[in-house]
């Protein structure tokens, strides 16, 4: 029996590893795994269970982008390795010797363009905060049902194929996080808000209204995931508060067992999808949306006709 619901909480783990960074919504497929494989747990501890193991899908963005989201550098005189924009690894350096974009105090070195990245983020996170925090209650009860989850994959299904065929013959204006203002940066904070109804994926709600902006599909998707550290941070410390603290030893392992597996699935997922858009546009994801949100429907209806 023990084995039985590790090997149920593995294969979640994958799933939301899988789905968590792919514009396809992680809340569609999980309505679809708790509907086949039920995990013997309460619906309080499995709702709880869903958001907390994405703590292991934001661990593997921070453990892929770390030099792009931590400002800090030891330094050595002159010899602090700074990034001047969030595109860009290698190291700058001004003519007198002195590295640029860079605030010292005393021997660390501050990275200017990441502390404006992350104030970006932060202007980016206050809108979807402030609507999660209202309204997750109020979906958690009413929306997360599986029409509510098909129409939102179908709709942003089509949105994607839409978009895409709109800007083919279209550049994107922006390319850097240093061209993103914070307007900008609040549009797509407000964009995100959208997903707060079940089946509408975060990402997806995010990389929509990012290419409507005229951002590049990969500032989009990486902007979303950055976004993504607070929001899902806080989420999970909620609903973690929420349940409290009394968990048995398997409910225990099954969070971490979770997450870890959503870690490893994450940082081969994120590498695949920017490897992706290089090449490729986001209609394939479109047309999956819109063939899952059916799919839920089939199987949905198939089950009321038989109760």
């Amino acid at each position: 029996m023990f084995l039985i619901e590790l090997l149920k909480v593995v294969l979640i783990g994958l799933v939301e590893g899988i789905t968590e960074w792919l514009p396809i919504s992680s809340t569609g497929h999980m309505l679809l795994i708790d509907e086949f494989i039920h995990m013997s747990a309460s619906r309080d501890f499995k709702d709880m269970f869903f958001v907390v193991i994405q703590l292991g899908a934001i661990l593997a963005v921070i453990y892929i982008y770390w030099a792009k989201l931590w400002p800090f550098r030891l330094t050595r005189g002159t010899d602090a390795d700074l990034i001047e924009d969030s595109e860009e690894y290698g190291k700058k350096k001004k003519k007198d010797g002195r590295w640029i974009n860079e605030i010292r105090v005393g021997s660390i070195g501050i990275s200017r363009p990441i502390i404006m990245m992350w104030l970006k983020v932060i202007v980016a996170t206050i809108p979807a905060g402030v609507v999660g925090l209202l309204l997750d209650d109020w979906m958690d009860k009413h929306a997360h049902t599986a029409p509510v989850i098909a129409v939102a994959l179908i709709v942003y299904g089509v949105l994607f194929i839409l978009v895409e065929k709109r800007n083919e013959d279209r550049k994107p204006k922006i390319r850097k996080i240093s061209q993103l203002s914070y307007l900008d940066a609040l549009k797509l904070g407000l964009f995100q808000t959208l997903a707060v109804v079940p089946g509408t994926s975060r990402s997806g709600a995010t990389i929509v209204g990012g290419l409507t902006m005229g951002i590049s599909r990969r500032l989009a998707a990486e902007f979303s995931f950055f976004m993504s550290i607070p929001i899902m941070f806080g989420w999970s410390i909620v609903k973690l508060i929420k349940f409290g603290l009394h968990y048995s030893i398997l409910q225990f392992f099954e969070l971490i067992i979770g997450m870890v597996v959503a870690f490893f699935v994450s940082v081969f997922v994120i590498q695949f999808l920017m490897s992706y858009i290089k090449k490729n546009d986001f209609k394939l994801f479109g047309y999956y949306r819109i063939l899952l949100g059916i799919l839920i429907i089939v199987v949905f209806t198939i089950k009321a006709i038989i109760a």
